[in-house]
């Protein structure tokens, strides 16, 4: 007797094959585990700030992972698709210039102005989107060329 779940049969459908849902995977593991790990900078004391101490923050990673998580199950629409990551992209963008705007309000002390390598996620989370895109992109012009020769 085989154990059929919901979540399994999803698993199964997302087309793991295709480049962009790989790029879409990264980007989600850049803005969701690992955007809890890694400090965005130390504070005066020398301890490091995370994500979870900040709600907005929190929020906004927690945006990105989940817009992530609903571009990889859109694959079928690929506009849809498109759409999302440029929301996402976007939620990135904000999130970086909070985090430029947070580091230039820190003081300028060597000791206290260390920033940490968390405040660099949303750039390789940039990337990672607009390599998914250029990838959907490409899959939409070869649907319209294929289309076309019909």
């Amino acid at each position: 007797m085989k154990f059929k779940c919901y979540f399994c049969k999803q698993i199964r459908k997302i087309m793991i094959q295709r480049i962009q849902t790989i790029y879409l995977a990264l980007a989600f593991i850049v803005s969701g585990p690992l955007s809890l790990f890694f400090p965005l900078w130390k504070d005066v004391k020398g301890i490091d700030f995370h994500v979870g101490q900040n709600t907005a923050y929190t929020l906004l990673f927690g945006l990105c992972a989940a817009l992530s998580i609903i571009s990889i199950f859109s694959y079928k629409k690929r506009q849809t698709q498109f759409v999302y990551n440029r929301l996402n992209m976007i939620l990135n963008f904000i999130l970086l210039g909070l985090f430029v705007y947070q580091s230039l309000n820190l003081s300028g002390e060597t000791l206290v102005s260390e920033k940490g390598i968390g405040m660099f996620l949303p750039i390789v989370s940039i990337i990672l989107l607009a390599l998914a895109n250029k990838a959907i992109k490409k899959d939409e012009d070869l649907v319209k060329s294929a289309d076309r020769i019909r």
